[in-house]
């Protein structure tokens, strides 16, 4: 069954709540190493079995004291009684002593203050081979001295199910000793183009013929978010052949992606094949680039039909496919964030959908700012590759320069955010 909306252009709202309505959550998981985690969504709580840090320990290289025996006005003599490195354990500190100790050292029982070195001076101490230390007696009670516990408590869920694993959650869970950990298993996505008009690189191009530059940026964009890749090419232009490859990928994939000839009123064999095996819903959207998006289901399988043109390729996997796809991963944040900034040019006249704009932040006024690429066409990818991110405009406004509108960087769309 094939539905066609050829009326009003609907929402890029309106289609990602639908889209995200209709993704369904990997459920298997698999244990990795914490060194191979980047990237992976967790599939449980990682909950910590120890205090960090473990000791009440020294935030400076100094000595550990008592301040009552710091009272006096001025400065105070006391000898050092011991010695302590991070990694030690140390002796309960001697009344009317001081200790010299080191950034991470555990603080020694009866101590309750570390004065910084820098406003210590050893002496001669009192007894013949004792050396001594002059302090200042201006102490605070627990003066650089981090408590145990200070950055994470035993039982403490330090990362939780669905959170998309950055380099420093890595570190946090070795700090707390976790080697493994559990994670849904990344998601497969398989691609898929079809054209004769379609050449790989390094192949010779025919008059009529391009290069599948399609095909390289979803498999760049796919591998950076760590989706398992089933690519099946280019797929002979017949209809059996698109049939038996959509049929495998429905086979071997979670979700399929396509780019091109499935834009309203073609006639393709890629909307014929997935309508023959199941169904596919095209609609015309208000968004700039890529007006004609598809969805649908080969079998039990999602079908994102992207558009043919690069640009729009790069627009719509960014915009629609990628939450989509992040939120099939077990992923509990999956919409990007932006942030406004003033525009360094004018739109010359409102449009009725809204636009993405390939845009660079300019920083030449002191003040980051919005530069515009001056052609925004949908065939166009060169623009995505000079951009920094998307100036966001919404349909059926002009902003002015100096207007602050939505700027979503491509930091925050690629990253482990």
């Amino acid at each position: 069954m094939s539905c066609c909306d050829r009326g009003q252009l609907r929402s890029v709202d309106a289609m990602l709540e639908e889209l995200l309505s209709k993704a369904v959550p990997v459920e298997q998981s698999i244990s990795v190493h914490v060194a191979d985690a980047l990237g992976k969504v967790l599939a449980k709580d990682v909950i910590s079995g120890i205090d960090v840090p473990p000791h009440n320990n020294s935030a400076v290289d100094g000595y550990a004291v008592n301040i009552e025996d710091c009272q006096q006005a001025g400065t105070v003599k006391l000898d050092i009684s011991q010695r302590i490195p991070a990694g030690s354990v140390p002796q309960p500190l001697k009344p009317g002593t001081a200790a010299r100790i080191f950034t991470g050292a555990t603080i020694p029982e009866g101590a309750t203050a570390v004065v910084m070195q820098e406003d210590c001076t050893e002496l001669d101490g009192s007894q013949s081979g004792t050396k001594a230390v002059s302090l200042p007696c201006n102490l605070t009670m627990k003066q650089n001295i981090r408590p145990q516990g200070q950055d994470i408590q035993t039982n403490q869920v330090i990362l939780k199910k669905g959170h998309r694993v950055r380099a420093q959650d890595m570190g946090l869970m070795a700090s707390i000793g976790v080697s493994d950990i559990e994670v849904y298993r990344p998601l497969k996505v398989a691609i898929l183009s079809t054209g004769d008009e379609l050449v790989e690189p390094g192949e010779t191009v025919n008059e009529g013929q391009i290069y599948n530059s399609n095909r390289y940026t979803l498999k760049g964009l796919l591998d950076g978010f760590g989706f398992e890749i089933v690519d099946f090419g280019i797929v002979e232009d017949t209809l059996d052949a698109t049939i038996t490859a959509l049929t495998k990928a429905s086979q071997s994939a979670d979700v399929i992606i396509t780019s091109g000839g499935v834009s309203v009123g073609e006639e393709d064999h890629v909307k014929a094949a997935i309508n023959t095996l199941g169904e596919l819903n095209l609609w015309r959207l208000a968004i700039k680039p890529g007006k004609p998006f598809a969805y649908g289901r080969v079998g039990n399988t999602p079908v994102i039909g992207l558009p043919g043109n690069p640009g729009a390729v790069f627009v719509t996997f960014c915009i629609l496919a990628r939450p989509f796809l992040l939120k099939s991963q077990g992923a509990e944040r999956f919409n990007a964030r932006s942030f406004k900034l003033p525009l360094a040019f004018s739109l010359k006249k409102p449009g009725k959908r809204r636009e993405y704009l390939r845009t660079r932040l300019n920083y030449e006024s002191g003040v980051a700012t919005i530069e515009n690429h001056p052609n925004q066409s949908s065939g166009v990818l060169s623009s995505a590759s000079w951009a920094d991110g998307f100036a966001i405009i919404p349909e059926h406004t002009v902003p002015e320069k100096g207007d602050l509108v939505e700027f979503c960087p491509f930091s925050e769309l690629f990253g482990n955010g």
